[in-house]
């Protein structure tokens, strides 16, 4: 697998990356032994960054993460997770839940540091609290050796470059989720140039994009408007006809961003795990690729809003 530097740090991320969100139970009920061996093959095929978070599945990911690590060499593989978000609904910040949150993640996930942390979903919360509390919380973990790495993730633009414009001298990296896909390239046009001016990592998440990317059923819970549901369908024909998966130019696009170290894609299916790799093995189809695009064009950057209106 083809490997990236994450910004300014030491870590060589590959240009696939394994999320563990599923093994959470998130989506769908999980096999466990399927869900163990995503994570193995994800590794055996060069997938050796593996991202997670306490809100996936209530800790469950975490736990499941462990239990699937055990006995593998630790400095064969990097890991990451997060914190702040841990419900829907519960989102806590505070310098004493950063020091709680990291020692619980250690424990779950059976090791004494963590490559990565990201700061997670701040959008939720009024934003001089990350500045102010959070980030420096994070940085003394830093300091002590618990964590490589420090970063944030969110959804809104505008809200990666307030937080930015106080702690882009102080972190590493950024996670943006769902913005750089086919239909959505709001982080590589609004945020990318910013954070390679600066020596910061990016990560993009989500290539498929909650499954608006694949041939699947649409979920309820997806929030994208109905023109780019619609657009999505339209694409994904065009790929049928042509004798390729929707999903798998997805992935290829995503994948293929110098400027982004990694995309993150996750699933407890090990046979979806192995078939990604598989797909960026394959030349992608530029001619097709330049068709789906120009459907998507009519409702290109088209998201939702997440968080607190003011970040928005």
């Amino acid at each position: 697998m083809k490997t990236r530097r994450l910004g300014n740090t030491d870590l060589e991320l590959p240009i696939l990356s394994f999320g563990a969100s599923s093994l959470g139970a998130e989506f769908r009920a999980i096999d466990l032994n399927e869900a163990f061996g995503a994570v193995h093959t994800a590794l055996d095929l060069g997938m050796n960054f593996i991202d997670t978070s306490p809100f996936y599945g209530r800790g469950m990911s975490e736990v499941m993460l462990g239990q699937a690590l055990k006995g593998i060499d630790r400095s064969s593989y990097l890991l990451g997770t997060k914190l702040g978000r841990y419900t829907d609904r519960h989102f806590d910040f505070s310098a004493a839940r950063v020091e709680e949150s990291i020692h619980t993640s250690l424990h779950r996930l059976g090791t004494d540091h963590l490559d990565l942390i990201l700061l997670h979903d701040v959008e939720f919360v009024k934003l001089p609290q990350i500045w102010e509390e959070t980030l420096p919380a994070v940085l003394k973990a830093k300091a002590e050796g618990k964590v490589r790495a420090v970063g944030f993730s969110c959804y809104p633009m505008a809200c990666f470059n307030t937080v930015l414009d106080h702690v882009e001298d102080d972190i590493d990296c950024v996670l943006s989720y769902n913005q750089y896909t086919l239909q959505n390239t709001a982080f590589a046009d609004d945020l990318v140039p910013r954070l390679k001016a600066k020596g910061l990592g990016a990560i993009n998440a989500g290539p498929f994009s909650a499954r608006l990317l694949t041939n699947a059923s649409l979920p309820a819970w997806l929030k994208e408007p109905e023109d780019v549901k619609a657009a999505a369908r339209a694409a994904a024909k065009l790929c049928a006809d042509n004798g390729v998966d929707i999903a798998q130019l997805a992935l290829q696009f995503s994948c293929a961003h110098e400027d982004i170290a990694s995309t993150v894609a996750g699933s407890a299916n090990p046979k979806n795990v192995a078939k990604w790799a598989q797909w960026l093995a394959k030349p992608i189809d530029e001619a097709l690729l330049a068709q789906v695009l120009e459907i998507f064009a009519p409702v290109k950057n088209i998201g939702h809003q997440e968080g607190l209106p003011e970040n928005n």
